[in-house]
């Protein structure tokens, strides 16, 4: 061997081979062969740091910004907890609204009525403080009877 110092081995475990002229990766700064000189050829972790495109929000559509050397995944999903104005995303998890007339109660688990069978918020989830008529006026009740007798 007249050069055993020129080129080097490519910087994929499953190839390996000796590169005279290896290409230095831009992000991870790591040797490799022209096989895998690109970052998506060598699953580079570091891609994200060269990468310029703006990542857009999936529920509302719009560009969420990233500097350099941050993941867009975590900007994102930042985005839609906070940021996002979009009806998936406003929609909160108090989605149990209360039954009673009047009331804009709304609770995290919707909390049923054990004779009625209707969601109510935690004032009036006692029969007593909603003037519960009882599982004969519920209207599932009344289809899930229905179903049942006509089986």
């Amino acid at each position: 061997m007249e050069f055993p110092d020129l080129g080097s081995q490519c910087g994929v475990d499953s190839c390996r081979q000796l590169d005279f002229l290896p290409t230095e990766c831009d992000s991870c700064h790591r040797l490799f062969c022209q096989e895998h000189w690109k970052c998506e050829d060598h699953q580079c972790g570091q891609a994200y740091i060269k990468d310029v495109r703006v990542p857009v929000c999936p529920l509302c559509n719009k560009p969420v910004p990233v500097n350099r050397g941050e993941d867009p995944n975590i900007k994102v999903n930042e985005h839609i907890s906070q940021d996002c104005r979009s009806e998936k995303a406003v929609k909160k998890a108090y989605s149990a609204k209360c039954s009673f007339a009047g009331c804009k109660g709304k609770e995290l688990v919707p909390v049923r009525c054990s004779e009625c069978r209707k969601a109510f918020c935690l004032r009036h989830r006692f029969a007593a403080d909603h003037n519960c008529q009882g599982h004969i006026l519920s209207a599932k009740y009344v289809l899930l009877v229905l179903t049942v007798c006509d089986l």
